[in-house]
């Protein structure tokens, strides 16, 4: 399959290397936020556990607590979210059953804990029965958009109508989300972008996690449908909701301007 991410692996990479670099960076007076936005937004997910490891070993600390320390405001954020109901359910609308699967092992691995059992202690209802549903990753892949528009007219209403005039809360979130990203992932997540940062004041969470995210799957293609949803780049529209080196940071995870 194409890769349609914005970020990919570093070509001739060297974890030991970029340990060095980032130490560097920090060491002596003032920071040099470029070159640490540069290098991180350049590395892949995996690369950069590789730099954080060489990091460790070669200096006895932290990675993440090291650039927590010198980074600041919303740059310092951009290292890593919370996770709440809003996430929860845009992993599980958004993701492959191999997927899902791939982060149930990774999570008992880093945690130490079932992930279904700790969304049962923390959901309840009919929203906790279908994310338990989407735990077994067993649904169809690739379900076709005109076939859902067409058992959606059955009814006489838009699927998305039905389900807000009938159900509320999470539930209803969990289940928009699941037909919207059946028609195009991409375009659920150009959505939840332009959202973030076109309703009162950013939602810098969604807006990082959703770059983070995304910059080595299918950002190429999310950038495709903001511009054709929204008629403008989603490079600019970053431009014109955020600013200083977390503006930086955003800009090399998009990849260019369409």
């Amino acid at each position: 399959m194409e890769n349609r991410g914005s970020v990919r692996p570093f070509v001739n990479f060297n974890a030991k290397h970029d340990a060095e670099l980032l130490h560097k960076a920090m060491k002596g007076i003032g920071t040099d936020e470029d070159a640490i936005l540069m290098l991180l937004t350049s590395r892949s997910n995996d690369q950069r556990q590789q730099i954080k490891a060489a990091y460790k070993k070669a200096y006895g600390k932290d990675l993440v607590g090291a650039l927590k320390s010198e980074l600041g405001g919303l740059l310092e954020n951009l290292i890593g979210a919370g996770t709440d109901d809003q996430v929860l359910i845009e992993i599980l609308a958004s993701r492959t059953g191999q997927q899902i699967q791939d982060i149930i092992k990774m999570y008992k691995k880093e945690l130490g804990g079932r992930l279904e059992r700790d969304v049962c202690g923390d959901t309840r209802g009919s929203y906790r029965q279908l994310l338990l549903l989407l735990l077994q990753g067993n649904r169809d892949e690739g379900i076709d958009e005109e076939k859902i528009e067409k058992d959606a007219k059955i009814s006489g209403s838009d699927i998305e109508d039905s389900i807000k005039g009938e159900t509320t809360g999470n539930l209803e979130d969990l289940l928009l989300a699941l037909v919207k990203c059946m028609r195009s992932v991409p375009g659920f997540f150009a959505e939840n972008l332009y959202k973030s940062m076109r309703r009162a004041g950013t939602d810098d969470e969604t807006l990082m996690r959703i770059m983070v995210s995304r910059s080595e799957v299918d950002m190429l293609d999310i950038r495709e449908s903001f511009k054709r949803m929204y008629k403008q780049s989603l490079y600019s529209t970053i431009q014109e909701d955020t600013a200083g080196d977390y503006q930086k940071a955003l800009l090399y995870l998009c990849g260019g301007n369409d």
